[in-house]
């Protein structure tokens, strides 16, 4: 049974988002929304809760169908209410109903003690559970999720994939996500969401996306087809011009016309292969070194911030070529490391050694190297690009540029990352420290950043809750458990542990 059909929706904000999108959503499907940063994702979701009108077109949804909507971010007038309080405002009789507030933090898991915690004060993953919080309290007949495992650790990813597995049979869940893992978890279907010819498979995304491949390649193959048949009649036409012409025959005249218009149907008749617009570039170097360790750990003391001790490092070195990943629960220490290996590389630690040699290159997961009033032209000429080249950059980047020379603030997350990797790239670095270099991206973003580190042979050191990112690029594992850092072979039995109920 539809409970949502979507027929010829266009939707056109500072540029065409979609046109001529129809779908149907049935009871209990779950539908994986797929898309490059800022192709209409949000904007369609919106559409969907009744928040923003469409171009043209329109959508039905079945009567008595109630829709909730789990945005990105807090709206800023939650962010003062505590989280039992900020969820409860959701109820239409917040008094009466107020008991069922607790039932639904029980089911996420919200522990006791940050329930009367202003929202503010708390992490944007909680901040993002008490969102979801508050659109399940209402039984929503269907669920829209907007990048909904942002923010979030493995365990809490864990804890909303079981979450969402055990809603009604009958809820529907549509989830934006650019987390290729989560989708495959938790959707049935996929829908890739295109400025024209939006594709929908009732598969999950990998195996969507293997389909969705060779469906472009077989178009691809048609429309090379299609053109090589009508310059062949054109061809044909030309011939039978000359002769008609010479022989003066008013029938091959009129052959040559037929072919020709058979010739221009044909071409206009042909689609293209989709060729997705790029979000941007993604590009990292990766200059040379000689020495053999350009990291080593030599039973170095990791500590919290007032220096309680979280674990030792034991013995350990990174070797050139090395894409070492750092595994462990929040709180174990990952973030602590991170920094203690680069407080040694900038100002030096007596049990974590560096060559003089080494050139870094950091981005941390709220990509604070990037001073929000700078503007992304005046970054990239402080490396003596030339003004020509940085705006060439920065447009490869995916910054536009009416917005090289204004604050980096109103930039989309997206956008930052990319910048982000584009001035390290121009750092020339020859060690990475990455923290969650994912985050914000999408997943043309994700494979761009993939392909650079396998083609660079980049050296790094990082730290990712994105599993196919980890499998994809990891060549070792390090592993915080138990107060103490281990070399582990791979990490899927760290993801089914954190994964597990």
């Amino acid at each position: 049974m539809s409970i949502i059909s979507v027929k010829s929706l266009s939707l056109i904000l500072a540029i065409p988002l979609f046109e001529d999108l129809s779908f149907t959503l049935a009871v209990g499907d779950r539908l994986g929304l797929i898309a490059a940063n800022g192709r209409g994702k949000s904007s369609l979701l919106r559409c969907l809760a009744g928040q923003l009108a469409p171009t043209s077109g329109d959508f039905t949804r079945a009567r008595g169908t109630t829709v909730a909507l789990v945005e990105q971010d807090a709206p800023a007038a939650l962010l003062a209410l505590t989280f039992r309080d900020a969820v409860a405002q959701s109820l239409s009789d917040p008094i009466a109903d107020f008991w069922r507030v607790d039932v639904t933090l029980d089911d996420l898991s919200v522990p006791l003690d940050l329930r009367d915690l202003q929202l503010g004060a708390l992490s944007g993953g909680w901040q993002r559970t008490a969102l979801l919080a508050r659109a399940a309290i209402n039984n929503p007949d269907i669920l829209l999720l907007d990048e909904p495992t942002n923010h979030l650790d493995l365990t809490r990813i864990g804890l909303l994939q079981r979450w969402l597995a055990a809603l009604p049979r009958d809820t529907a869940v549509i989830a934006a996500s650019h987390d290729r893992a989560f989708l495959d978890a938790v959707t049935t279907r996929s829908l890739f969401l295109r400025d024209k010819a939006t594709r929908s498979f009732s598969l999950p995304y990998s195996q969507a996306r293997a389909a969705l491949s060779q469906g472009d390649e077989a178009q691809g193959r048609q429309f090379e087809n299609e053109l090589a048949k009508a310059g062949q009649l054109r061809r044909q036409a030309a011939k039978l011009k000359n002769i008609g012409i010479n022989s003066g025959s008013d029938l091959l005249i009129t052959k040559t016309k037929q072919l020709k218009d058979r010739a221009e149907k044909i071409e206009a008749a042909a689609r293209p292969a989709h060729k997705e617009l790029s979000a941007g570039a993604i590009k990292l170097a990766n200059s040379g070194i000689h020495a053999k360790a350009l990291l080593q750990l030599n039973d170095a003391a990791v500590t919290t911030p007032d220096a309680r001790p979280l674990f030792m490092t034991g013995q350990k070195w990174i070797e050139k070529g090395d894409r070492v990943v750092l595994l462990g629960r929040n709180g174990a220490g990952k973030t602590q490391l991170m920094n203690a290996v680069l407080r040694a590389i900038t100002t030096g630690h007596p049990a974590i050694k560096a060559p003089p040699t080494l050139v870094l290159g950091h981005s941390d997961q709220s990509l604070s190297q990037l001073p929000p009033k700078a503007t992304p032209f005046d970054l990239v000429t402080a490396f003596k690009t030339g003004d020509v080249l940085a705006r060439s950059q920065l447009a490869g980047a995916g910054i536009r540029q009416d917005a090289q020379n204004k604050p980096l603030a109103p930039l989309s997350g997206g956008q930052k990352a990319r910048l982000a990797m584009l001035l390290l790239r121009l750092q020339q670095p020859n060690f990475y420290l990455l923290d969650e270099p994912t985050n914000h991206l999408d997943i043309e973003g994700q494979e761009a950043l993939e392909s650079e580190l396998l083609m660079q042979g980049v050296t790094c050191l990082l730290v990712s809750h994105d599993r196919s990112f980890v499998r994809n690029v990891g060549t070792r594992f390090w592993l915080i458990d138990r107060k103490r850092l281990t070399e582990i072979d791979d990490p899927e039995g760290f993801f089914t542990s954190e994964l597990a109920p």
